[in-house]
């Protein structure tokens, strides 16, 4: 198991002590910082007990109860850290720098400053606002698609991720059917919502995606388990 150094990276010894939190309902988005500082997201479950698995974090939100909290995709939706699950009981166990032991479970201080002055610049989102940012994916997330229970799969790289004035952060992906001009970037018209399209089944992060192109067997018992428990 990872071990977790009490002194803070910058010399600070007031860390908060590292212990697990209770997953909790996630209230709506109003604004996303995106990590671009490699900082990642630590998760353990029953079967591996003794074992931090660690995922690259895609931004930092501020929710409406004022929290600003790690966002992953994991599975079929993008989620907070804390509302982290998966079929072997998954959870979050805290935050970790790059490259290192060092632990740790709120939010770094710059996020947190960096998007109270987003919400003081841009506002809230207002009512009948229909996308209030658009940020670039920076992990390698790619979307997983079948129409027939898993005996072929499709695999499309995401392109970004659209926060909608209700709250909702939607996957975008290039729809394959119209003109595309490269590069893509974020609001491109070719891009569509990726949870809307009907053969839409999981997110990846891009080590597994690589590992599906390739055809490992690991990663493709993964995927099975999981089509077993849809």
């Amino acid at each position: 198991m990872t071990s977790a150094h009490r002194q803070h990276p910058g010399g600070n010894s007031n860390v908060v002590p590292f212990s697990p939190r209770r997953k909790a309902a996630q209230p709506p988005i109003l604004r996303l910082s995106p990590e671009y500082d490699g900082i990642e997201l630590l998760y353990a479950n029953d079967q591996h007990p003794d074992t931090l698995f660690s995922l690259k974090i895609l931004a930092w939100a501020r929710l409406a109860n004022g929290d600003t909290v790690a966002m992953v995709p994991w599975l079929k939706n993008p989620v907070t850290a804390m509302a982290l699950a998966d079929p072997l009981n998954g959870r979050w166990e805290g935050y970790r720098l790059p490259d290192s032991d060092y632990l740790f479970v709120d939010a770094p201080e710059y996020k947190v400053q960096e998007l109270d002055a987003a919400i003081r610049f841009f506002g809230k989102p207002r009512p009948g606002q229909h996308t209030v940012q658009e940020i670039p994916d920076t992990i390698g997330t790619h979307a997983v698609f079948s129409a027939d229970e898993f005996h072929t799969i499709s695999l499309m790289e995401v392109v970004s991720w659209r926060l909608d004035a209700d709250g909702k952060l939607t996957a975008m992906v290039a729809e394959e059917s119209d003109p595309v001009e490269t590069p893509i970037l974020p609001g491109a018209k070719c891009l569509v919502s990726a949870q809307e399209k009907e053969d839409f089944r999981y997110f990846f992060q891009h080590g597994i995606a690589n590992k599906l192109k390739e055809r490992d067997p690991e990663a493709l018992a993964a995927v099975a388990m999981l089509a077993t428990e849809r």
